[in-house]
């Protein structure tokens, strides 16, 4: 990992922890991710070593094809390392999943209600009818689609379906939520609004998130830390700690901390989009 010049908006990652009373919730040590394919041998990831506290709004950006998915998906257990070790801290109570997924793709079953698509995690736990309908409205309530938990994928908009994708996903109290550019593909309206909800909702829930971005203004407005990766071989070029206060709404986009933290964020990135373009 290099180290730059640091400003005075964030503080160094490697000086010491103002908050040692933390706990480290995942630690990856030495990370690497090899796909083999006809054409050869591909390096997806290098050597990738990263510790997230618990309560932590982790942020990855990077250029295209530089590992940032593929690492989340090692996190979600849905990847193999190639080697290097993934240690993730669990919980005493075995009842809670480790982890839960919100993917870009609107990933909810159109068979299902708005209603049954929040539960159906509650039901492949074991949950009671009553009970998982319990959790689903008050979830449904929480994302604002409580009068639509009769309604049906095809009848709701992009942004609809991806705040039922996020309400399932709490529904079942995971551990750690993994996101992979859940708000990619929503016009920019949608997507402020849905920022701003995804705030209120993970600082109300106090999780553990790990969140995958292209947007420098998005990983800043979300994040507590930024991981900047580098170009293919995916490595760890910087990480950033935002010290913008809680809790934060879209207004902090206004502020002078949050415009300089994105200048000088886009140029370390510029030098990686451009390698990665070659």
């Amino acid at each position: 990992m290099e180290e730059t010049t640091i400003p005075q908006f964030h503080r160094n990652p490697h000086q010491k922890r103002e908050k040692p009373t933390l706990t480290t919730k995942i630690e990856i040590q030495n990370l690497r991710k090899v796909f083999h394919s006809s054409q050869g041998v591909v390096e997806a990831l290098h050597n990738i070593s990263l510790t997230v506290e618990e309560g932590e709004f982790l942020c990855i950006i990077g250029p295209s094809g530089c590992g940032k998915t593929t690492l989340l998906r090692i996190l979600a257990g849905l990847l193999k390392e190639s080697s290097g070790e993934v240690k993730i801290s669990c919980s005493k109570d075995n009842s809670r999943p480790m982890n839960a997924m919100v993917f870009q793709e609107y990933a909810v079953f159109p068979w299902l209600t708005a209603l049954k698509n929040v539960a159906f995690g509650l039901e492949m736990n074991g949950c009671s009818s009553v009970k998982r309908t319990e959790i689903a409205l008050h979830y449904l309530k929480k994302v604002g689609l409580l009068k639509f938990a009769e309604y049906y994928p095809y009848q709701l908009s992009g942004g609809m379906k991806q705040r039922i994708a996020l309400a399932r996903a709490l529904a079942t109290d995971p551990e750690i939520l993994l996101m992979d550019e859940p708000f990619g593909a929503l016009d920019a309206q949608t997507r402020h609004i849905l920022q701003d909800d995804l705030l209120r909702l993970t600082q109300e829930e106090k999780k553990t998130v790990v969140y995958v971005t292209h947007s420098i203004d998005e990983a800043i407005l979300l994040g507590d830390r930024i991981v900047l990766m580098t170009a293919h071989p995916g490595k760890i070029k910087t990480i950033h700690t935002v010290n913008l206060p809680r809790p934060r709404s879209s207004k902090v986009r206004a502020t002078l901390g949050f415009t300089q933290l994105a200048q000088h964020l886009w140029n370390e990135l510029e030098e990686e989009v451009h390698k990665a373009m070659i």
